[in-house]
């Protein structure tokens, strides 16, 4: 059923995007900045001082809007340098050029290729282990073990995905890392190996909910059609 599963998963993985998203931009922020105390003080100054943003279909432009500090326009207050997707991507490209877009790609390819095999080996060893055999998972199994999926593969992501969101505000604070390599070194050299972390506690507690929801979407869906 390859249209059945496409639709299901992309149905199911827009539900994890709308509930994850407000956690993924402090995540963002505190791998990025280090203005914030903690969790708690970052979500509590974007909720009084600002609007996250949900507009953003590349990973880029999400964490250099995520990274806007800027308050939405008030009178007399600073105007945001980015007014939308469509015109940070166009500033993008106009002042870093067409490689601009990609900054970060290599460290996004290096966080992404292990850590989805880690995910779905974690769900589907999880379900299998707690289904009877010749059964579907339950539907407290499903949303424990892909809780507990989403959990593993942010866990071994967080490291690149620092890097990565690094990486990606590199060309707008005109810092330029020379790649990913250069970007891990001057990390650790200014604040140690903890830099790699930034962010996991988060990261946790935004991916039990968020992959909980998309994988049970994902199975009633599947049931549903088929």
């Amino acid at each position: 059923m390859p249209v059945e599963e496409f639709v299901a998963g992309w149905i199911s993985g827009a539900l994890g995007l709308v509930l994850g998203h407000p956690f993924d931009t402090v995540k963002v922020r505190l791998q990025t900045q280090t203005t914030y105390r903690g969790i708690v003080d970052c979500m509590v100054k974007i909720y009084r001082h600002e609007s996250a943003y949900c507009l953003a279909p590349f990973d880029l432009i999400k964490v250099r809007l995520q990274n806007q500090t800027e308050p939405m326009a008030q009178p007399g207050s600073p105007q945001p340098q980015y007014r939308g997707p469509v015109h940070c991507a166009a500033s993008i490209f106009r002042e870093e050029g067409y490689r601009g877009l990609f900054r970060g790609a290599w460290a996004l390819m290096l966080r992404d290729t292990p850590t989805m095999g880690i995910y779905f080996i974690t769900y589907e060893g999880l379900c299998r282990q707690y289904t009877p055999e010749g059964q579907n998972p339950s539907s407290a199994t499903v949303l424990v073990a892909g809780g507990f999926a989403g959990i593993a593969s942010w866990v071994a992501a967080t490291p690149l995905d620092v890097i990565k969101s690094r990486m990606q505000m590199d060309g707008l604070r005109r810092r330029v890392y020379q790649g990913v390599l250069d970007c891990m070194v001057s990390s650790v050299r200014q604040e140690g190996l903890g830099v790699f972390f930034r962010g996991v506690t988060i990261n946790s507690a935004r991916a039990f909910p968020v992959n909980a929801v998309t994988f049970l979407s994902y199975e009633y869906l599947l049931r549903w059609w088929g």
